[in-house]
């Protein structure tokens, strides 16, 4: 449980921080709240040889009414989340989400950017904004670019992000209204979900987003698809896992989260 050596340098803007991870190369890793990353290198499963600190960077924590969007900074904490009244009119599922991320420590110290840039497949925030139809804005050394939700997260723990790209910013579209609903299946209150699911319904448009059930962030396509084309909610959550491939583990074998899936976004559509 102890890490192994490393350097660790303070950077004081997101210019700094992304010439600081490209002078030190492909070993270097951004430090945010440091709930993703420290826990891999106590197991040593990540040894990076130095940690470049974005905690304190001020300008990249943030949550504004953009018109037609919600702009999040990359290092706005899930409490600020959880309790922003911006949010809680335009965006209330994702402010409801972020307070079910782990305990008040957790979301004291845990940023947005951090839960997204990470891509664990069973974190709350990822599948949530993939739901809700986010846009990731990401700074590099050549400029910015957007990278849409569905095209970042590529693989278990992987994302579009360059080696040199630090995730700045958050878009996601207002809900207009929309009924939404988030379902968390887990052991204990404070535990990762076994299964979860965002779920967002207005007017013939859905979005739902299953945590746990692959080596990414799932948008699952084919429910949503089965509600434009006039099926129950019934009958259209049992395609839940259509575009998932749940794995087994200690918790849960591969057909206990398909059953789970389905009862819960079941649950969901109905409260939409």
């Amino acid at each position: 449980m102890i890490p192994a050596a490393f350097d660790y340098v303070r950077a004081g803007s997101a210019e700094e921080a992304i010439r600081l991870i490209g002078e030190h190369g492909d070993d270097a890793k951004f430090l945010a709240g440091g709930h993703s990353l420290l826990p891999l290198m106590k197991l040593r499963l990540a040894q990076p040889s130095v940690l470049v600190d974005i905690g304190r960077i001020s300008d990249l924590s943030y949550i504004r009414d953009a018109g037609d969007h919600i702009a999040i900074g990359a290092l706005t904490r899930h409490m600020d989340l959880e309790t922003s009244s911006v949010l809680a009119e335009h965006v209330p599922l994702l402010a409801h989400a972020a307070g079910q991320v782990g305990d008040p420590q957790v979301r004291h110290r845990g940023t947005i950017g951090g839960s997204i840039a990470h891509s664990d497949p069973a974190s709350d925030l990822p599948a949530t904004t993939l739901a809700l139809g986010a846009t990731y804005v990401a700074q590099g050394p050549s400029g910015t670019r957007e990278i849409a939700a569905g095209d970042f997260f590529q693989g278990f723990l992987e994302t579009a992000l360059a080696a040199d790209e630090l995730l700045t910013e958050i878009r996601v579209p207002k809900m207009q209204g929309a009924g939404w609903n988030f379902q968390k299946f887990n052991r204990r209150a404070q535990d990762w979900a076994i299964v979860g699911v965002a779920a967002w319904r207005r007017n013939g448009s859905s979005g739902i987003g299953l945590v746990n059930m692959g080596s990414t962030p799932i948008l699952a396509s084919s429910v949503s698809n089965a509600l434009s084309q006039g099926a129950s909610v019934a009958d259209a959550a049992q395609l839940a896992a259509e575009d998932a491939e749940p794995q087994g583990d200690l918790n849960a074998s591969p057909e206990y989260r398909v059953h789970l899936a389905k009862v819960l976004v079941r649950r969901a559509l109905e409260a939409c």
